[in-house]
């Protein structure tokens, strides 16, 4: 069980891995205009422009590594020495999609994110999906492989 945990969590959070280096690259899908991706993916009613290509990397590159974490979790039982750092890191990214998945529900992040569709899509799929990785990471870390 925990390995099909791992590997849904895995591809999932390299799909969204793979869409923020796709939008760092300039990539509009799924619209037609940056306006209205910052108004889908972002929802800040300041911004005009996509972050940058560095930063949208950098984004990338987080999230692909938290892609990994769980492979690593269930898939390295013999690494006896890393085993803490790796439950550890575990726990640190749980927390941080626990809180994300949360804050799309706090009246304060709505304020500072209330442009629409990102207001509607935050509340129905991005926080729902932080906290369904966020009860993805709490299973394996839960099963202590």
């Amino acid at each position: 069980m925990s390995q099909a945990i791992a590997i849904v969590l895995s591809l999932l959070l390299m799909t969204i891995a793979g869409l923020h280096f796709y939008w760092g690259r300039g990539g509009l899908w799924p619209v037609a205009s940056e306006q209205d991706l910052i108004a889908t993916v972002i929802g800040n009613a300041r911004a005009t422009r996509m972050p940058s290509p560095l930063l949208c990397t950098l984004v990338a590159a987080a999230i692909a590594l938290t892609a990994l974490w769980p492979l690593l979790l269930v898939g390295v039982p013999g690494t006896a020495a890393a085993r803490p750092l790796l439950v550890l890191g575990g726990f640190v990214i749980m927390a941080v999609f626990l809180l994300r998945g949360i804050a799309g529900f706090v009246p304060a992040w709505r304020r500072l994110h209330p442009r629409e569709p990102f207001a509607s899509y935050d509340r129905r799929y991005y926080s729902p999906l932080c906290l369904l990785v966020a009860a993805g990471y709490a299973m394996l870390l839960s099963q202590g492989n």
